[in-house]
């Protein structure tokens, strides 16, 4: 017994000897090397996408954060320069160079940042004429219309000329007379108010002499091609007894409209019409005790801003009413102080403007986006301090005491707020407040409109009819095809509807914007009979099918019957599209399009039907191929089992297979859905890329991905517009973020439920 104990032991370590040599042998290191590289690359890998996706988002943030940056401003220098006695005074463009125009015609010029004299021009006035008003006639050609005390107008322009020796940027200041140096005659007394506009035909100019009678003089101007003088030809003087107090006079810069306005807040339009001015409405802009304190044009000369005493600052613009007449209506307040306001400041390149109340507080405004920017209390002022900003917006001169405050500004992007991005905005010009994106026009009146809620609506309205398309055909594709199809065909089917998701979603595009939108518009009864009647015919020939002759049945291999369909479905495609001319003569009298427009729903030949099908081919592959595959995992014990206890096929399918697959089925909808959302060059190229919020499934869209994708190349690195395109990124990032984890949670939760089947 001992000794075959000990053999027993020898064998033992023995083996032991063999096992430990092999796990010791190269082959099982090598492996337990390359486990471990597997495991430590996966790891790697995994970890980096989630950087990298953490990276891209604060990315997005980092560009898009400026937009909702409050405004600075930072104070460069005080220096002793009196403009309280001018009657014109300001800022060049790159906000080096200040002016100022005094009663007795001397025009200065000075440094912005120093305050030291640079040049000095006297205007060509009469003995005893004094400058009693001035007015920019046109600020982009700089423009000035005089008004003198002799009853004289005269016209002069501005000219910054540049210059850069030894590589330094050099502005020389000086002074032309493009009308001549003589004037024109107006008045018979001094002008007290003047305002003027210029287009490239036509100056018209309205004063007054404080009084209540108002003057208009309409020119047209003359070029000589022999010496390129422009001379003024008179074509219309006007004398208009105001029932109101002229205390302010604007004339808007196309010159169709004049506004007299009073202190008491009384304002009486004109409006142009055959070179006169005609009386368009009487109102009154405050309430009762309440005074103006102020009124400027908006650039464009379309709104009023009017300041009052109360400390408000009102914009008010024309709107059409339903008789066809334009009626000033107060659109957004400012409520800024509680002292009266000052002063106002528009800006003359942006809807902003500048304020200063009666207790020396500034504030910088933008209209559309109803945003107060900044408000900042200044310092030694007096009741008589005005102010004044450069035509880029980065340079303020403060007057008081004597001197002037020279500051730096930093306000990129006043023309985007939380309200104007996502909430309806009251344009000028626009009937009433609305959803509107329209980055570019060609007018440099333009003023760039940003509401991303047409945007985020036409990329849900083109996801939608394309899951409408796509859902019922690739879901019950893909439970025919793991369910009842027969194992060789389904060999053939699933990789052919596989390989279509690399056909590439341009030549979709292509193919549906240049080709089918076509066919689809001058088929249009045709496509909606085969949207009709397919399914129709589809089950129809199911049912006849079922009570064909069990000879005629049993010649088909289980399996292979849905071939038969194959036939049917190009046969009534073909009537279908046979048949539509006939139908829509006689339906539609010849033209469904014309008759759809007759009942108020316009067409649009690129729309959201032809984005639907298109964009639904592109999704059916990926819903298809996810959703097949969870219904064909579904264990064979559990269809076996149902199979066994007498449910029929239909019932194990609907009760056992589907709530097994679900979880599959969900998210091969959801991965469907963000490839939907995310979708680009069909929107891009089958649909008009309008922006428009209309449930209208014929007319198109523009889809979130699809402007970016338009935009982004001819926007200005750093600019409102750019920083908006990357919200926009921002935006459909959230918003597959917000679908996936969605889908995500529904998942677990039927997996957890149907999990233990």
């Amino acid at each position: 017994m001992n000794d075959l104990n000990n053999e027993y032991d020898t064998v033992k370590d023995r083996v032991r000897q063999l096992l430990d040599k092999q796990t010791d042998s190269g082959h099982h290191t090598f492996r337990k090397i390359k486990d471990l590289a597997a495991k430590q690359g996966i790891a790697i890998g995994g970890i980096s996408v989630i950087l990298a996706v953490v990276m891209i988002f604060f990315y997005l943030l980092y560009v898009v954060f400026p937009i909702f940056k409050s405004a600075e401003i930072l104070e460069q220098k005080t220096y002793p320069v009196a403009v309280e006695s001018s009657v014109l005074w300001g800022m060049e463009e790159y906000g080096e160079i200040g002016f100022q125009l005094k009663a007795d015609g001397v025009f200065s010029y000075f440094d912005a940042l120093t305050g030291d004299n640079l040049s000095t021009h006297t205007l060509s006035l009469e003995p005893g004429e004094t400058v009693t008003a001035a007015q920019f006639a046109s600020h982009e050609e700089n423009l000035v219309i005089l008004g003198l005390s002799s009853g004289r107008i005269l016209l002069i322009k501005q000219a910054f000329r540049l210059s850069y020796p030894d590589g330094v940027r050099k502005i020389t200041p000086d002074i032309e007379y493009p009308f001549g140096q003589d004037g024109y005659e107006l008045h018979d007394g001094p002008i007290k108010k003047i305002s003027a506009a210029k287009s490239e035909e036509y100056l018209s100019i309205i004063a007054s002499d404080g009084d209540k009678t108002i003057r208009y003089v309409r020119y047209m101007l003359e070029e000589s091609f022999l010496t390129d003088e422009v001379t003024l030809s008179e074509l219309n003087d006007q004398t208009i007894d105001s029932e109101i107090s002229a205390d302010y006079l604007l004339h808007d810069p196309t010159g169709s409209w004049a506004y007299v306005i009073s202190s008491k807040g009384e304002l009486q339009s004109y409006w142009m019409e055959d070179d006169e001015l005609v009386s368009n409405e009487r109102l009154s802009l405050t309430t009762q005790n309440v005074q103006i304190t102020d009124v400027k044009f908006l650039l464009g000369g379309i709104s009023l801003l009017v300041g009052d005493s109360k400390g408000d600052i009102h914009q008010w613009f024309p709107v059409r009413d339903e008789t066809n007449t334009y009626r000033l209506q107060n659109i957004r307040t400012f409520e800024f102080s509680e002292h009266p306001i000052k002063t106002i400041y528009p800006e003359m390149r942006r809807k902003g403007f500048l304020a200063l109340d009666g207790n020396n507080q500034l504030g910088i405004f933008y209209a559309t986006s109803h945003r107060t920017v900044l408000t900042h209390t200044m310092e030694n002022l007096t009741p008589e301090s005005e102010l004044t900003i450069n035509s880029r917006a980065n340079h303020i001169l403060i007057s008081g005491n004597g001197q002037l405050q020279s500051w730096q500004v930093e306000n990129e992007h006043p023309d985007l707020s939380w309200s104007a991005l996502w909430g309806e905005v009251w344009y000028e010009s626009y009937p009433e407040p609305q959803f509107t994106w329209q980055s570019s026009a060609s007018t440099t009146d333009f003023e760039a409109k940003f509401s991303l809620v047409p945007l985020s609506f036409g990329t849900l309205k083109a996801a939608f009819y394309a899951m409408l398309f796509a859902m019922p055909l690739a879901i019950c594709g893909a439970i025919f095809t793991a369910y009842f199809m027969a194992p060789k065909m389904r060999t053939m089917v699933k990789p052919t509807v596989e390989v279509m998701e690399a056909l590439p979603t341009v030549i979709l595009g292509f193919m549906a914007g240049l080709w089918l939108a076509p066919v689809m518009e001058d088929n249009l009864p045709g496509v909606f009979m085969m949207l009709m009647f397919l399914p129709i015919f589809i089950v129809a020939f199911g049912f006849a099918w079922h009570y064909m002759p069990s000879v005629i049945k049993h010649s088909i291999p289980d399996g292979w019957q849905a071939a038969l369909l194959i036939p049917v479905i190009l046969l009534v495609s073909w009537l279908c599209l046979e048949f539509s001319y006939p139908i829509e003569k006689l339906l539609f009298d010849g033209d469904m399009r014309v008759w759809l427009e007759s009942m108020g729903i316009d067409y649009d030949q690129r729309n959201s039907l032809v984005v639907g099908i298109a964009m639904g081919f592109a999704v059916i592959p990926t819903i298809f191929s996810i959703a097949e595959d969870a219904i064909f995992s579904v264990p064979r014990h559990l269809t076996n089992g149902s199979l066994a206890l007498g449910a029929s096929t239909w019932q194990t399918l609907v009760r056992v297979v589907l709530p097994t697959a679900s979880p599959g089925i969900f998210s091969a909808v959801m991965i469907g859905l963000g490839r939907a959302v995310g979708e680009t060059m069909i929107v891009l190229m089958a649909t008009g890329n309008t922006p428009i919020m209309e449930a209208n499934i014929f007319e198109g869209m523009r889809t979130l991905s699809a402007n970016i994708a338009v935009e982004m190349p001819e926007s200005e690195v750093g600019s409102s517009h750019y920083r908006v395109l990357f919200l926009a990124g921002f935006v459909l990032f959230v918003f597959t973020f917000v679908f996936n984890t969605l889908a995500e949670n529904i998942r677990h939760r039927l997996r957890r439920k149907y999990g233990s089947l």
